[in-house]
């Protein structure tokens, strides 16, 4: 299954690590990446795969929100056909 995870928030240090290291924990492959930093906006996009997405999807749902009352940040993980039908034309 592949999914989407987007993370929007305050800049800070250590932001790609702490989520790249909740999706080794999860043994979530990261395929793509895309980051960026404007002004103080943290703004990162990822494209993921893992097997047995039905029971990986809650749990990785729950380390994201507790790392998001830690830092502040909005992390959302969305199934990546969902993602494309979102935004087609």
């Amino acid at each position: 299954m592949r999914s989407v995870i987007t993370i929007i928030g305050k800049d800070k240090v250590g932001i790609t690590a702490k989520v790249s290291t909740i999706c080794a924990n999860r043994n979530v492959n990261i395929i793509d990446i895309s980051q960026s930093v404007l002004k103080d906006v943290f703004v990162m996009v990822m494209l993921t795969e893992f097997e047995n997405g039905s029971s990986i999807i809650p749990k990785l749902i729950a380390d994201f929100k507790e790392l998001s009352a830690q830092t502040g940040l909005d992390i959302r993980v969305i199934n990546e056909d969902v993602f494309n039908s979102m935004h087609k034309i």
